[in-house]
């Protein structure tokens, strides 16, 4: 009787997770079919506004030619307390370089995800300070994501160079110029085009899709000593799930600084369809799809207080990893060229 009794209950468990792993696998088919288009983004109304004269400005696309020579992009989620220092940080860079460089022309563009605090005010601070065709600001009106705020930023960018930093002030922004070097070299070594600017009129850096990644991977020892025990999970995490799902090649797909010329930027931000944190992780597939060129780069960075990361980012970021491997190998989410 016992026998029996045992052997019902362990027909019933079974029963039960087959259930439960056929609605997850339903889940997941369906919710990949359900994003095979998401890469016609969020259509929220990208018109930059000036804040003196209040008219609104011509939102630019990706798809047009290059006005500045590079782009920086600022996703901020709930960021008023840290943006201020980031942007003081950043613009004052900026505005050395332009002193010395009279060539050198550029843009900052916040892309405000949706937030409830006070980071709306503070963005549009900085366009009254800097003018609207050196910052300018993207509202996105609810909360999209990191990866949604990052693709509509480069999608309305101006520059030949297109750089994405986290609003914390992690990295350092004259590490930028790391990732601009190297990426001038391997526009050179794959071309074969001369230093002098005239042996070659029509070279633009623009034309080149390239992409460089900042990487932490050389402070992974002491990262592991001093980061927060969730952060080292997810660390370590990474680098098995992104082997799984895009394969070797990139250390540290998480770091939010990276660098595309336009020309990649174009391929890669009007094809991902990841919202949140893995969108970098497709950013590496769809670099492979496409052999646009990678390069990861050390960059210097600090944990700064106040991150979003958290442990119920976990469940997320593997439900995302999922959804991408599905939805690229079984071909529901196609490439456009």
């Amino acid at each position: 009787m016992e026998f029996v009794i045992v052997w019902t209950m362990l027909e019933l468990l079974f029963a039960l997770i087959l259930i439960v792993a056929l609605g997850f696998v339903s889940a997941v088919f369906f919710e990949a079919y359900r994003r095979k288009n998401n890469h016609a983004h969020v259509e929220a109304p990208a018109i930059f506004e000036d804040p003196k004269s209040l008219k609104q400005v011509r939102c630019p696309s990706i798809f047009d030619p290059a006005e500045k020579y590079i782009s920086l992009i600022v996703p901020a989620f709930n960021e008023e307390l840290r943006l201020p220092g980031a942007l003081e940080e950043t613009m004052n860079y900026l505005q050395q370089r332009a002193a010395k460089d009279k060539s050198f022309s550029y843009e900052v563009v916040i892309v405000d995800d949706g937030s409830v605090d006070e980071t709306k005010r503070v963005a549009f601070e900085f366009v009254k300070k800097y003018s609207v065709d050196n910052v300018r600001v993207i509202l996105l009106g609810k909360n999209h994501g990191k990866g949604e705020a990052i693709r509509k930023g480069m999608l309305h960018s101006r520059g030949e160079l297109l750089l994405m930093l986290d609003a914390d002030g992690a990295t350092k922004v004259n590490d930028a110029e790391k990732l601009e070097n190297q990426i001038h070299a391997a526009a050179k070594e794959e071309f074969k085009f001369g230093d002098s600017p005239a042996s070659n009129s029509s070279f633009r850096i623009s034309d080149i899709p390239i992409a460089a990644f900042g990487s932490r991977a050389h402070l992974e020892e002491k990262a592991l000593a001093t980061r927060k025990w969730h952060r080292n999970f997810l660390m370590k995490g990474f680098h098995l799930v992104v082997l799984l799902a895009a394969g070797p090649g990139i250390r540290d797909t998480q770091c939010g600084f990276k660098m595309f010329t336009r020309a990649a930027a174009r391929k890669l931000f009007t094809n991902i369809r990841l919202n949140r944190w893995c969108f970098d992780v497709e950013l590496v597939y769809l670099c492979k799809w496409f052999r646009i060129r990678m390069i990861e780069i050390s960059v210097n960075w600090s944990e700064i207080p106040g991150s979003k990361v958290n442990p119920l980012s976990i469940p997320n970021m593997l439900w995302e990893l999922v959804l991408m491997s599905v939805g690229y190998r079984t071909g529901m989410w196609q490439i456009r060229s």
